[in-house]
């Protein structure tokens, strides 16, 4: 199963959580590695609009907001680095619509 195109990813989970430098949790240095920034949010929009098209979703879990689902792959840097992601989406039980919670660095 794919996520669907029309999957909300709000443009705020990568202007002010992915790309912000944190002192826990910190993505956006590992973002960096592979050109994104700041500056440049909707090519990280594109680069994981482009992932969730090419690769499989695979079930998580289920709770009372709906079923979580993973997406991991290769995200496609503007550098021409690679970096292994885990993203994280949401099916909402309300109206079935498809939601981004987060990215994570894939661990091996």
């Amino acid at each position: 199963m794919k996520i669907p195109g029309d999957a909300v990813i709000p443009k705020e989970k990568l202007t002010c959580y992915l790309l912000v430098p944190r002192i826990k949790d910190d993505k956006s240095k590992f973002l960096a590695q592979a050109g994104f920034t700041q500056d440049n949010p909707n090519d990280l929009l594109n680069a994981i609009q482009k992932l969730i098209l090419t690769t499989d979703a695979v079930e998580d879990k289920i709770n009372e907001y709906g079923v979580f689902y993973t997406v991991e792959g290769n995200l496609q840097g503007l550098n021409g680095r690679s970096l292994l992601v885990v993203t994280v989406w949401l099916q909402s039980r309300d109206d079935g619509s498809f939601r981004f919670i987060t990215l994570k660095p894939k661990k091996d």
